[in-house]
Order: C-alpha cells, then sequence, then structure tokens
C-alpha cells in the first residue's frame, strides 16, 4: 500500500510541475468498454473492461493521456495507462485514426507489475466535440517469472472540452 501511495503522490506532484500553456491545451475525457484477454503462463482468460480516459493535445496531432481500466478477469487487474497518441492526418473530418503507445501499472494479485501498451484505433465524429472511438490495445505485462500478453477491443465516448 505505501508503493502504491508513493506512485500516486509522484503523479500528483508532476501533474502539479505541468506548466499551464500545456493545460490550455485540448482537453478531452471519456470512458472505454469492451473485451480484454490475457495469457501467459500456460492460462489464458478472457474478461470486460472498463474505465475512463483523459488526455492533452499539446502539439498539432500529438497527445499525452491517462486512462483507469478496471477488467474482470481472475484476480480483477487493474490498468493505470499511460500513453503518447498521434493522430494520423486524413482529409475526411469525421473519421480520425490514431497509433499510441505507452507504458501501463498492472495491480493484480501478487503485485503491482509493469506493462508495455501499444495499439490504435479511429475517433468517429457523432456530433460537436463528442466522438465514438474505436481502439485496440495490446503488449506484454511482465508478471513476475513470466510475461503476459494482453489484448484489449474497446468502444466508448470521448468529448473534448471547447
Amino acid at each position: 500500500m505505501k508503493r502504491w501511495l508513493a506512485v500516486s503522490s509522484f503523479f500528483v506532484l508532476l501533474l502539479c510541475a505541468v506548466p499551464q500553456e500545456i493545460l490550455a491545451q485540448k482537453v478531452a475525457l471519456g470512458g472505454r468498454f469492451g473485451i480484454s484477454f490475457g495469457s501467459g503462463a500456460g492460462a489464458s482468460s478472457a474478461g470486460l473492461q472498463i474505465g475512463p480516459t483523459f488526455d492533452i493535445e499539446f502539439n498539432k496531432g500529438m497527445m499525452v493521456g491517462s486512462e483507469f481500466n478496471i477488467n474482470t478477469q481472475t484476480g480483477t487487474p487493474i490498468e493505470w495507462a499511460n500513453y503518447f497518441k498521434y493522430m494520423i492526418p486524413m482529409k475526411s473530418t469525421k473519421i480520425a485514426p490514431y497509433a499510441d503507445g505507452g507504458f501501463s501499472l498492472w495491480l493484480v494479485t501478487g503485485g503491482p507489475f509493469f506493462g508495455i501498451r501499444f495499439g490504435g484505433g479511429a475517433y468517429f465524429k457523432v456530433g460537436p466535440n463528442l466522438y465514438v472511438p474505436a481502439d485496440l490495445q495490446l503488449g506484454p505485462v511482465f508478471v513476475t517469472g513470466t510475461t503476459v500478453f494482453y489484448f484489449a477491443m474497446t468502444s466508448g465516448i470521448r468529448y473534448t472540452l471547447p
């Protein structure tokens, strides 16, 4: 518990140190829901995934973000993911594809574990500042003594603050 408190405190201090110019950029809030799969150490499992998302556009077409996902597999793994997202330029204004990558901290029985994630998807515009994402994420999670491979297919809702 002390480790979790230390990590949380570090990220709160980091957010306080972010220059105000960055916070003045486009901010998006949302949520995701879908299915997730985990496989490794001779076992595999599937479950549902749900969680809030948050990102900040710091340069045209480039964002940093974070999400907090709860999965329903055995042990109820919780993922705290941080990522860099690159929006792929397209002429269409209704579809905005992207690629992303980053790292994650997995909280599950046996300790916190480190993961690397990458993937992509697209945002489909459904209204002013309102989008429906289609997202795929995958990558390894380094569990003690082995590696678990993680895969998730999700959708949800995303709102860009004006």
